[in-house]
């Protein structure tokens, strides 16, 4: 599993902007109940040089981010990205077109407040809990009108929109990472237009208006109006989430083990093993062991290891080490000799304690005299059909190649070979109305990257990041090196979730 969603525990959009008699500001307005957030700038509506601007606040729940790391359910800091995802409202008034937003740190505790009018601005706080253009609290105003924010490095972000359509999705690890550490205190973000693009005003003007924010770098023409989904939406997968993502992937080469070749780069010559201590169905270090050193010899041998240890290409033996609790892993190579090996023995041991032996069926990297694209044929072989939607599901995935001839032995054997693709990547889409829940994750974080081991490909799905009551599907792509793109196998696999148990 290598995605995980925080839903929003507070939102609200705050603003000065006159109320339609264009005589007074509503700045103690609230909307923290609305099912929608609202970020725009309005410039000279109520006079030549008025200044409308709305905000929106939003805050996650970090204590939750924080148990899940410490759980090992979420990677260490530097192994996982944090992203800011805010999902457009459609609407019938005018959308802003080739703009700026800048998502920035909140220094001041706030109050999210029961209003629900974003139209004619009637929902004021009155000095009850809830939070406005003026106040970050019914205790407490802001420092400064429209709220208290960093702007500084690694507290701020920025997102260019063109159509004024796009969903906000922006990598703010490194603020994510401070509230974590409790180096900065988690008061949510703020999302607005960057100064360029907010109205235009003077200090002149916020002598004369308390509420008026100065700007003198501003914008004389409107951006009026961009709206994002809150957390109260009745559409789950648009309300606002910190996604987190990592490559979780597992690259177990038991099932596709090559000898060293000169037709290969050095690092396509090292096969990764890993070694799985389970102790009652739960993966448990080695006591002895623990997070420290382990280390792995390969031996010959027809059916348990024999002689002495094979001498492998890089060290002998090889150095091993803890991956994750329970999970250790080494790096080995070897050379065929004039006559290769059918069978091969991994001994992962320390000191004079020997705590596993595997056994391997390593091949011979081989040139071709054609270029080849294999067309494979897939299955997911335990697919169950329905998921509770509170489960974490694994999924293995058979593959092999469509024009593929097996001999007779092959045939009556019980557990048929499957080829492994070293890149493997998954999407999900909701088969109601195409909703891509999960898009291929195949950029910087790589974060729906397949596993494999020696059973073949697989990777772990939370059902929670699926909206229970619906039917949704699954597809592969596979990373086609000739052409340096991926390829989408023409395959669906169907499940459904559930929110009971059945």
């Amino acid at each position: 599993m290598a995605l995980k969603r925080y839903l929003a525990d507070a939102d609200n959009t705050i603003v000065n902007t006159y109320k339609s008699n264009l005589l007074v500001r509503a700045t103690g307005s609230n909307a923290g109940y609305a099912d929608v957030m609202e970020v725009y700038s309005i410039f000279g509506r109520q006079s030549s040089g008025s200044q409308e601007l709305s905000r929106a606040l939003v805050k996650f729940p970090v204590a939750s981010i924080n148990a899940d790391r410490a759980a090992g359910d979420l990677p260490a800091a530097g192994s996982v990205s944090f992203y800011l995802r805010m999902f457009n409202a459609q609407h019938s008034k005018t959308v802003p077109e080739n703009y700026k937003l800048v998502v920035s740190a909140i220094t001041r505790d706030w109050q999210e407040g029961t209003g629900l009018d974003l139209e004619t601005y009637k929902d004021d706080t009155d000095g009850n809990i809830g939070s406005n253009w003026m106040s970050a609290s019914n205790t407490t105003a802001w420092t400064s009108p429209g709220g208290d924010y960093n702007d500084g490095a690694g507290f701020s972000f920025e997102q260019t929109f063109e159509t004024g359509l796009e969903d906000v999705e922006v990598d703010i690890t490194t603020l994510v990472e401070k509230w974590l550490d409790s180096s900065q205190a988690n008061y949510g973000v703020g999302v607005r237009l960057s100064s360029s693009y907010e109205a235009y005003a003077t200090a002149a003007d916020t002598a004369v208006d308390p509420a008026v924010v100065t700007n003198t770098d501003g914008a004389t023409v409107s951006y009026y109006t961009k709206r994002f989904f809150a957390r109260g939406s009745q559409y789950f997968f648009k309300r606002p989430v910190i996604e987190a993502r990592w490559n979780s992937r597992v690259t177990d080469d038991r099932g596709n083990f090559y000898y060293s070749s000169s037709l290969a780069p050095a690092a396509d010559n090292l096969n990764t093993l890993y070694l799985y201590n389970y102790v009652r169905g739960v993966l448990t270090d080695i006591p002895a062991i623990g997070t420290g050193e382990i280390y792995v010899d390969l031996y010959s041998g027809s059916s348990a290891p024999t002689g002495a240890a094979l001498i492998q290409s890089v060290d002998t033996p090889a150095t091993g080490g803890w991956v994750s609790t329970g999970i250790y892993t080494a790096s080995v190579c070897l050379t065929a000799a004039s006559t290769p090996l059918t069978s091969l023995f991994d001994v992962w041991y320390s000191g004079s304690t020997q705590y596993f032996t595997g056994s391997i069926t390593p091949t011979v990297q081989a040139a071709s005299q054609t270029s080849r694209k294999p067309t494979y044929f897939l299955n997911i072989t335990n697919n169950r059909g329905r998921y509770r939607s509170d489960e974490t599901a694994r999924f293995n995935l058979y593959v092999r190649n469509k024009n593929w001839n097996p001999t007779i032995y092959t045939v009556a054997r019980t557990n048929v070979p499957t080829t492994t693709i070293e890149s493997a990547s998954y999407r999900v889409y909701r088969t109601l109305d195409g909703y891509e829940a999960i898009p291929y994750g195949t950029g910087s974080d790589l974060h729906t990257l397949l596993s494999h081991d020696v059973s073949g490909n697989y990777f772990d799905l939370d059902m929670s990041l699926l909206e229970p009551g619906y039917q949704y599907a699954v597809k592969f792509a596979f990373y086609e090196q000739p052409l340096n793109s991926w390829s989408e196998q023409p395959h669906t696999f169907t499940f459904r979730v559930e929110e009971y148990e059945y």
